[in-house]
């Protein structure tokens, strides 16, 4: 395999080690056989997604459209071997590589070597090594690999290597998973967008002039071509949530100190104000279930004891044979959705109607605007200078989104230990607040949508206070696919905003900006990607929604 390591003198340029780091991607995309179908760029479409099935063998796209829970029966079954399901996923992330740059690197030898050594102990043993066997599984580059390069998305990084595999891949791989891919971030990761000097934009497989959303951006739209079924991502805004809800797949922020964090490679490490989490993306919600347990059932708390020592339940625990209570939020009162948002929240809202075994009721938002602003302060205490410094180490140019976020926000504040303190006292008198609104008018999950508007325009993505609300309060969230809006019907009622419509402040002003200049052209014509909160992990929800 091509080495981890950069092969530059110290002194080079920020451009050389771009430079490098890029052929090295390329390299290992190369490794793979039989060789990754060739594509011109002037050949790839606006959707990506019907390329695979063109490219690939009939069996490999039989392969890597099976979701993990049907993957693992026909690998256990023999139907398939892991070595056969590992370079089918090989083969189909190169390809995914080549139509949305969402690769860092492929590790075709690690992969194949772990899937031999799967299909030996089944062999032998007539039985699986654990409830994930030979499930390929794709990980966000800032979650360590032993033996490869970890930057987290900063140029002035590169060059440090994992002298281990992060806790929360080792509990994956003892589950039977085989790691074969690592995937792209943004610069700073706290973007939901993602765009880098290391590796550019990482493009919609639906929609390449549109984002995969960020900061795990990479694992959306590989997972969303299929290149991977299931993929580890990161938390502290949005940056599982808003790529899933972008490329139509399930997402998992579990609370934080849930699944193991252990080893994983960010700026302001340490930083306990605004926890992030590490969870799942998957084309199933059984996907971000088996994920989750396999781990949760290995009882990680004994290797990281700063997380939640409590074991997997059943639903049922939970649901005694009464209504779901479903409370809806369609609006935070920060900024309002764009208009298809709404129409397939009121459509999925109306179906839940329907159903005898829901009760539905409207949540009022209790003051998103002041959440937005309390976390906005305390995202950066060091008036986030560790990542300056990390980005201006190798005068790499700061990228549009996080130059916004940390030279353009005006909340971002530099604390001393007393003002810290104050804004914590305000982050837990939020969370206080919220919960006896809970307790006031209890409900099982809350439906929100995932942001104002479906997958950004490159460049766009500013607001994520639909998201990051959640982070704030540090309740987990699922985000789920609800309708696919891409159609050559002509429509019966136009989307569009109220007649007159003000915008109700700064933020609501850019947003509705946005629909204005981009809406019918760009966001109303794509795929149309909806997302739900679900409190529990253990909700029950369906894994697809009703027609």
């Amino acid at each position: 395999m091509a080495p981890a390591t950069v092969t530059i003198a110290s002194g080079a340029t920020w451009q050389e080690v771009v430079a490098d780091r890029q052929r090295h991607r390329d390299a290992t995309v190369a490794e793979i056989r039989p060789p990754v179908p060739a594509v011109r760029k002037e050949d790839i479409p606006l959707n990506t997604t019907g390329i695979p099935k063109k490219l690939l063998t009939e069996q490999e796209v039989q392969i890597t459209n099976t979701d993990v829970e049907d993957l693992v029966k026909k690998i256990t079954s023999g139907e398939w071997s892991s070595a056969t399901v590992t370079n089918a996923f090989l083969r189909r992330a190169g390809l995914a590589q080549k139509l949305t740059n969402s690769i860092t690197e492929l590790l075709p030898k690690r992969a194949l070597d772990k899937a031999a050594e799967l299909d030996q102990y089944l062999a032998a043993n007539k039985k699986p090594i654990g409830p994930l066997h030979g499930v390929p599984i794709s990980v966000k580059e800032h979650i360590p690999i032993k033996g490869e390069d970890i930057n987290a998305g900063f140029v002035g990084w590169v060059g440090q290597v994992a002298e281990e595999d992060a806790l929360i891949v080792q509990y994956l791989e003892s589950a039977g998973a085989v790691i074969f891919a690592r995937t792209t971030q943004p610069q700073t990761l706290m973007q939901i967008e993602t765009d880098s000097n290391l590796y550019g934009i990482t493009v919609n497989p639906y929609n390449t002039t549109l984002s995969a959303g960020g900061s795990s951006g990479g694992e959306g739209a590989l997972i969303g071509l299929r290149g991977s079924i299931l993929g580890i991502g990161t938390d502290i805004g949005g940056s599982i949530r808003v790529p899933a809800a972008s490329n139509g797949l399930f997402g998992y922020k579990p609370t934080s100190q849930r699944l193991p964090t252990a080893g994983w490679v960010a700026a302001m490490a340490g930083a306990e104000s605004i926890l992030a989490a590490i969870g799942p993306i998957s084309t199933s919600l059984e996907g971000l279930r088996a994920f989750s347990k396999s781990i949760i059932d290995q009882k990680p708390w004994f290797k990281q004891p700063s997380l939640v020592a409590l074991d997997w339940r059943d639903s049922a625990q939970y649901y005694p044979e009464r209504k779901l209570r479903v409370g809806v939020i369609y609006d935070d009162g920060v900024v309002r959705p764009h208009p298809p948002v709404l129409r397939a929240l009121n459509e999925f809202v109306g179906k839940l109607q329907k159903s005898p075994g829901v009760e539905v009721v409207e949540w009022k938002p209790w003051k998103h605007d002041l959440a937005w602003s309390i976390i906005a302060k305390i995202y950066f205490a060091d008036g986030g200078a560790d990542v300056k410094a990390a980005v201006n180490s190798s005068s790499e140019p700061w990228r549009p989104l996080a130059k916004f976020i940390l030279h353009e926000n005006p909340d971002v504040t530099e604390h001393t230990i007393t003002t810290l303190w104050k804004a914590i006292l305000e982050r837990d008198d939020y969370r206080t607040a919220y919960a006896k609104l809970w307790n006031e008018n209890p409900v099982d999950v809350i439906l929100s949508p995932a942001g104002p508007g479906v997958a950004t325009k490159h460049g766009t993505g500013r607001y994520w206070g639909y998201t990051s609300q959640w982070n704030l309060l540090d309740y987990p969230a699922i985000i789920f696919p609800t309708t696919d809006a891409v159609t050559d019907a002509p429509r019966e009622q136009p989307y569009e905003y109220p007649e007159g419509y003000q915008p109700l402040n700064e933020r609501d002003k850019y947003v509705y900006g946005l629909w204005k200049e981009h809406g019918a052209e760009g966001f109303d014509d794509e795929k149309l990607f909806r997302a739900a909160q679900i409190l529990l992990e253990e909700a029950g929800l369906p894994t697809a929604v009703p027609a």
